[in-house]
C-alpha cells in the first residue's frame, strides 16, 4: 500500500477536504527460471514465492514442488529466481504453457466454454462441506482482509479445510493472482487440496476453474458472480461451484451434492418443496 494526497469532495456536506489516503500498490514481478526463461506478472508486492509456485503450476511448467532445486526472492527488485532440478526438461515444459489464456477467439459464440476446457482436470473427491461452514469461512476471510479494508482495491482468496480451518490466505490487486498465491501456499505446505474448498472475492471465469481443478480443489465459492465459462468448466471438471456467498445465501451452479444444506427445504417456482 502507498499513502497519497487526495482531495475529497462531499456534496452532501458541501465540503472539500485535503487529506492523505491509502491506495493499493501494483508492481511488475519477474519470475526467472534456470536463468533462461522469464515471466512478468503485475501483482501486489507480497507472497512472491507463493505466486511464482502457483502460477508455474497452473501453466503446467511445474508439476510438483519436489522438482524445484532452489527458490530465491529479491523483494527489493521484485524478482524470483527458480532453479529446477537437472532431471527436469524445462524446454519441453515451456511448450505446455497455455497460450493467450485470457483471449477467447471471436469466431466462437458468446456461450462458448473456456478455450482450454479440453485439458481441464476432472476432480475426484467425495468431500462434503456444510453451507454454514462456508459462511463462517467468509467471516474469517473478511477478518484477514486488512488491505481491502484500508484501500478497497484488493481481492482475497482463502483455502479452508472441510471443517472451516483456514490453511492459506492471500491478497492481491488481481483476483487470478490471489488464486495462484493460495495454491502456491498449499503446495509449499503440502496441503491435501482434495479435502478443502476455496473461497474467492472475485468473479469466477473458466480459466480460474482451470487453476482450481488442476490443484484438485473440489469446491469453489465466490462472494460475487460466476461467469458462464466458469459454470461450463466447473461442470466438466466435476467441481462444485457456488456464487453470491453472502448474508446466509449462496447459489450453487454445479455438482451441489458436496454442500450440505440444513434444513433441507427446496424452493421451486416459488413453491416450497420438502426434499
Amino acid at each position: 500500500m502507498r499513502q497519497v494526497d487526495i482531495v475529497r469532495v462531499d456534496l452532501s456536506l458541501c465540503s472539500v477536504i485535503k487529506k492523505c489516503d491509502l491506495v493499493a500498490e501494483e508492481v511488475p514481478f519477474n519470475i526467472v527460471l534456470n536463468n533462461v526463461y522469464s515471466f512478468v506478472i503485475w501483482c501486489s508486492p507480497s507472497q512472491f514465492r507463493e505466486l511464482a509456485v502457483g502460477y508455474l503450476f497452473a501453466e503446467e511448467i511445474l508439476y510438483s514442488i519436489d522438482e524445484i532445486e532452489n527458490i530465491s526472492i529479491s523483494e527489493k527488485e521484485n524478482i524470483c529466481h527458480i532453479q529446477f532440478k537437472a532431471s527436469i526438461n524445462l524446454v519441453s515444459r515451456m511448450g505446455n504453457r497455455r497460450q493467450n489464456t485470457r483471449i477467447v477467439p471471436l469466431i466462437k459464440k458468446s456461450t462458448s466454454s473456456y478455450q482450454h476446457d479440453n485439458k481441464i482436470t476432472s476432480i475426484n473427491s467425495n468431500v462434503t462441506v456444510k453451507a454454514q461452514t462456508i459462511f463462517d469461512a467468509l467471516k474469517q476471510l473478511n477478518k484477514q482482509a486488512k488491505g481491502f479494508r484500508e484501500t478497497g482495491g484488493l481481492h482475497n482468496s482463502g483455502i479452508f479445510k472441510a471443517d472451516g480451518t483456514m490453511v492459506a490466505f492471500s491478497e492481491d490487486v488481481g483476483r487470478h493472482n490471489t488464486v495462484d498465491k493460495v495454491i502456491g501456499k498449499g503446495m509449499l505446505t503440502q496441503i491435501d487440496f482434495a479435502q478443502c474448498f476455496i473461497l474467492i472475492t472475485g468473479r469466477i471465469p473458466g480459466d480460474m476453474i482451470y487453476k482450481t481443478a488442476k490443484a484438485g480443489l473440489p469446491i469453489v465459492a465466490s462472494v460475487t458472480a460466476v461467469l458462464n465459462s466458469g459454470i461450463t468448466s466447473a461442470q466438466k471438471a466435476n467441481t462444485t461451484l457456488a456464487g453470491f456467498v453472502r448474508n446466509n445465501h449462496l447459489n450453487i451452479y454445479t455438482h451441489p451434492q458436496r454442500i450440505i444444506l440444513q434444513p433441507v427445504v427446496l424452493m421451486e417456482n416459488n413453491v416450497k418443496m420438502k426434499n
